[in-house]
């Protein structure tokens, strides 16, 4: 097996919590299922989300000031399908399909995933196909707690747009 092919396979292992990012700018709402996201720092708080260059979440995420970050529960299938397999880019309006709420910014806040906290975008980083936004925590809600649903089910989910 050469090199990528065997780090694809062993990280391929991995099964870490998916999330839902979403974003507002310009008029304009978007949001789309992340794997790859992570506590950067405990003091000062800082986390990283990286998003996907062909994403247009990405795209509307440039002009913005600030991210939702949404802790996916384990049962909600339906939005793991609804954020990871659609893309705006077509036309589809994901948020007309699920509850919703405007938070800081107009950032949307999903009704299905209680646990979230919306960040200011402190830094971007080119990572590759993918930019790294560190994330600095404005706003937070913890009012339960659950099992996350993790990489290994979101691998079953048809992309909505190649990674």
């Amino acid at each position: 097996m050469t090199l990528p092919a065997e780090f694809n396979a062993l990280v391929g292992d991995l099964d870490y919590p998916m999330f839902i990012v979403t974003t507002a700018a310009d008029g304009e709402r978007a949001g789309c299922l992340v794997g790859f996201a992570t506590q950067a720092s405990i003091d000062p708080s800082r986390f990283l989300v990286c998003l996907s260059n062909k994403n247009r979440t990405f795209r509307v995420a440039r002009e913005a000031a600030l991210l939702g970050v949404h802790f996916l529960p384990a049962e909600r299938d339906d939005l793991a399908q609804l954020f990871g397999g659609h893309t705006a880019d077509d036309g589809f309006d994901k948020f007309a399909q699920t509850e919703w709420q405007p938070g800081p910014d107009g950032v949307p806040l999903l009704g299905g995933c209680p646990n979230r906290f919306v960040g200011r975008i402190l830094d971007r980083f080119p990572l590759g196909d993918h930019v790294a936004h560190l994330l600095e925590p404005v706003a937070a809600e913890h009012p339960t707690s659950s099992e996350e649903f993790t990489f290994h089910r979101a691998k079953r989910i048809e992309p909505g747009h190649e990674a």
